[in-house]
């Protein structure tokens, strides 16, 4: 099997970690051998962050170069439109729709671009965009925006649902559970 890539970009804060950490448990669950780099970036509040991972027959190593990443997973869409060079060819952008804005919007320097999902499919992007922000909202808690794009992202998979939640069940404390569960099936179902 070729060796699948997978990036997870967004702002710090927003729950990449642990987005990364169910995908690399759900897929060494799936017999996949598998690489999950660290935190790349400001992982602070607002500062960008990427992290990467990898699954196949064999990893040799986490990083992801231009051109290679056959899924962009994006907490926000200036952050998807940021590392758009490192789709593959018919890669896939899963992206949530809230804006977030950088320093740059924050002191006035810069303006927040416009139509950034149309410039992305404009440039040949195949783009999943999806309010995440309001169904973490309905499951009951904002933080959940990074659940709510696994449950979208799992339409690309032949994984079962079952085992998106098994994956869930052992990367998430008990207490968030069943909120996390509800944001994955809202996410799945949009």
């Amino acid at each position: 099997m070729k060796t699948k890539n997978i990036m997870i970009v967004g702002v710090g804060g927003q729950g990449s970690l642990l987005a990364s950490k169910l995908l690399g448990h759900l897929l060494m669950e799936q017999g996949y051998d598998v690489k999950v780099s660290e935190v790349h970036g400001m992982s602070q509040r607002g500062g960008s962050v990427v992290t990467y991972v990898r699954y196949g027959e064999k990893v040799y190593s986490p990083v992801i170069d231009q051109g290679e990443a056959d899924f962009i997973v994006s907490f926000e869409e200036l952050e998807a439109a940021r590392w758009l060079s490192y789709l593959a060819p018919g890669g896939q952008i899963v992206t949530n729709t809230q804006q977030v804005d950088p320093m740059p919007v924050i002191t006035g320097a810069a303006t927040y671009p416009d139509n950034l999902v149309e410039k992305m499919r404009a440039a040949g992007a195949k783009v999943d965009a999806l309010d995440c922000l309001a169904l973490a909202e309905e499951a009951g808690s904002t933080k959940a925006v990074n659940i709510v794009l696994m449950g979208r992202l799992s339409h690309y998979f032949d994984i079962p649902e079952e085992a998106w939640m098994a994956s869930l069940e052992a990367c998430v404390p008990a207490r968030f559970l069943e909120m996390n569960k509800k944001a994955f099936v809202l996410g799945k179902n949009a």
